[in-house]
């Protein structure tokens, strides 16, 4: 059960409610109704979310987001992103050897931003010289920008619907 209460879309503000309707069809998600205490945080939120990681295929955007949330062990992000990896076609058995850190089975150019996603998850403070002479064989930068705000938004997200004991919306998937 979440530690905060959540807005429901009836019990929205109308500023609150614009927001479900017009930015979530009407169908927030946990994360968004806890956000929606501040709903200005909410509005800023959502559009950086959407603007994150546009320069990234899509199926590498979920590997990446997907991964961190393994190792971050948040388990609300994993399951969303579990939805979104399938859509974009990762496949169970690539899943199954993101979470267990095997990047084999992938192109270079993801190899290249699954190793730097999980060094700046596990060490921010780690990457180098030789990370980005990596990062450049494969990305522009642009790309690279892209790559590190769609690493950070999966930590913070990740920080946030856990400690908030989010729950999930749907049913749950095992990788």
């Amino acid at each position: 059960m979440a530690r905060i209460s959540l807005i429901e879309p009836a019990q929205a503000s109308a500023e609150v409610k614009e927001i479900y309707d017009s930015k979530l069809k009407g169908k927030p998600g946990n994360i968004q109704k806890a956000l929606a205490h501040r709903p200005a945080v909410l509005g800023n939120f959502l559009g950086f979310y959407a603007s994150v990681g546009r320069s990234l295929d899509r199926k590498l955007y979920e590997a990446v987001y997907l991964r961190v949330s393994l190792i971050n062990g948040c388990h609300y992000c994993t399951q969303h992103h579990i939805q979104g990896a399938k859509r974009a076609g990762l496949t169970p058995d690539q899943m199954k050897a993101l979470k267990a850190g095997d990047y084999k089975g992938l192109g270079a150019s993801e190899q290249a931003a699954l190793h730097y996603a999980e060094k700046l998850t596990r060490t921010p403070d780690a990457a180098n010289d030789a990370n980005f002479a990596e990062l450049k064989k494969h990305f522009s930068d642009e790309q690279i920008v892209d790559l590190h705000m769609l690493i950070g938004l999966a930590n913070l997200t990740n920080r946030v619907t856990g400690p908030m004991a989010l729950e999930v919306e749907f049913p749950e998937e095992k990788i």
